[in-house]
């Protein structure tokens, strides 16, 4: 079966920073659909235990008084997440689906081993885990596109929204269900492109430089995921490259989908 016609749950975070080793969790969505099973949906708000710094408010609109009032408990929101994905993985064969979505799994990774709880991995009893980014999928099939403007990237999710024909309304965005609907919805919107004649792309789509979805076509979820970590990697290395040229001592993390985990040094400062 190619990659398209499977289950799959589309995951996003939204949180208090973008640190994924010390932020925390704010709202999670999981929403399932396809494999010929019912569509499934799961949304939550948490209590994240640390003040919201007003910059992540500002995206994602949710106040500390909110999270305190409304939101269940950090670690509550934490395990019901992370078992809402094992079990749609494991019951139900589906990938997951997001935009950037290594920040996610990872952030929810760490979240885990903050209060001692099984990982994702740890909860798929051996099940494998299959992982579509619109990132790095996007990246590969347009290896070109420029900034669209000062203030939005190449590779924003709005920005591949806009490219890819798939609906965006300013303030719905940066709700997690909402990020992570329009995540899947470009996913399908690559799957189309990968397994249609070049002449029926849309104008913009051809008009861009080198652009490709040969890579998607007539492939396995399974062959897709194990692409993408070549291809994440790929991305990374030239990223760093560029930092370089005015950073020599930038690095960029080229793991995928999950960042590994660094045990922190118990060794104490010298004095």
């Amino acid at each position: 079966m190619t990659w398209h016609h499977g289950r799959w749950s589309a995951f996003d975070l939204e949180t208090t920073g973008v640190d994924v080793e010390n932020d925390r969790i704010v709202t999670a969505a999981v929403h399932t659909r396809g494999g010929g099973l019912d569509p499934d949906a799961g949304e939550w708000l948490a209590d994240p235990g640390i003040e919201i710094p007003a910059e992540a408010t500002a995206v994602h609109k949710i106040t500390t008084e909110h999270a305190r009032e409304h939101g269940d408990p950090a670690e509550q929101v934490v395990r019901e997440v992370a078992a809402e994905l094992a079990a749609q993985v494991v019951k139900g064969g589906a990938a997951i689906v997001g935009h950037n979505v290594s920040y996610d799994l990872t952030l929810l990774d760490r979240e885990c081993r903050r209060y001692g709880l099984p990982s994702l991995h740890e909860r798929l009893d051996g099940h494998p885990l299959h992982v579509i980014d619109t990132r790095v999928l996007d990246q590969r099939a347009v290896p070109y596109r420029k900034r669209v403007s000062e203030q939005q990237g190449a590779r924003q999710l709005i920005t591949l929204a806009q490219f890819y024909g798939v609906p965006w309304e300013d303030e719905k965005a940066h709700g997690c269900s909402y990020d992570a609907i329009a995540a899947a919805q470009i996913a399908m919107r690559i799957a189309a492109l990968a397994h249609m004649r070049r002449a029926d792309w849309p104008e913009n789509v051809r008009a861009e430089r080198r652009v490709s979805f040969l890579p998607f076509r007539d492939v396995t979820v399974a062959e897709l995921h194990d692409a993408q970590i070549e291809w994440a990697a790929e991305q990374a290395a030239g990223l760093q490259t560029h930092f370089r040229k005015t950073d020599p001592n930038a690095v960029v993390d080229g793991a995928w989908p999950l960042r590994p985990w660094v045990e922190p040094s118990t060794e104490e400062a010298p004095a």
